[in-house]
This record gives structure tokens, sequence and C-alpha cells, in this order.
């Protein structure tokens, strides 16, 4: 029942009653997240994001996936034409406060066809057709 409850919550977007509650009932990962997670490492998988001005999407990949294949996954013409991703991890980029600012500080990583795409990657894909 608690598990239900927290769901609710997170489906909701109540994030401050369901850390409130987690933090109350000692709950460290939501069984749903654990769940995924788990499901993931066991399948090999692993996910990057393509951000957009209205726009954030999740795509997944093998884990040890080049980024020409992540562009792959994301439309066949972007790994035909691929030159490079622009790529930051998701924990630099919160740390720096957001896409504009990691560009700013120069922290955005030029990556070329033969990177391996790590759990969590931002990445933008420059193309040519």
């Amino acid at each position: 029942k608690l598990e239900m409850e927290l769901a609710q919550l997170s489906m909701a977007g109540d994030i401050e009653s369901l850390e409130m509650f987690m933090e109350e009932y000692g709950v460290t990962e939501l069984s749903l997240d654990r769940l995924v997670h788990l499901s993931y490492d066991l399948m090999g998988l692993q996910s990057f994001f393509t951000v957009g001005e209205d726009e954030v999407r999740a795509w997944t990949v093998a884990r040890g996936a080049t980024a020409v294949q992540a562009a792959g996954a994301i439309h066949s013409d972007l790994a035909k034409g691929f030159i490079r991703a622009e790529t930051i991890s998701y924990n630099d980029l919160v740390a720096l406060g957001g896409l504009a600012q990691a560009r700013t500080a120069g922290k955005l990583r030029q990556e070329g066809k033969t990177y391996i795409m790590q759990d969590g990657d931002i990445i933008n894909v420059k193309f040519n057709i």
C-alpha cells in the first residue's frame, strides 16, 4: 500500500511530499524504479537523452554502444550522416544548471563515431546528409 501511494505521488509530480514520505518510512528507492534499473542491467541496456527546446527524450541502446549507434537509434539518417555528437553527462548538466550554462562554460564534449556512450549521457548529434 505504501508503494502504491508513493507511486501516485510520483506520477502526480508531488516531489516534495514524495521525498518527505520516503524519508519518513526509510524508503531509498521506489520499487518500480528498482525494477527498471535491474531489468536494464540484466538485459545489458542503458539510456541516453536528447534535449530540445520543449522536449527531453530518453533513448535505449545496448551497453557499450558507440555514438554513431546511438544516433542510429534516433534515426537511421543521423547514423548515415554522422559528423560528431555534442555530449555531456546528466550529472554535469544538472551541476552546471542547464544546457546553456554548460555551453557557456565549455563543458560540452565533441565526440566522434567511436565514443562509447555512458548511461545518462545527453547528446546532440551533428550530421549532414
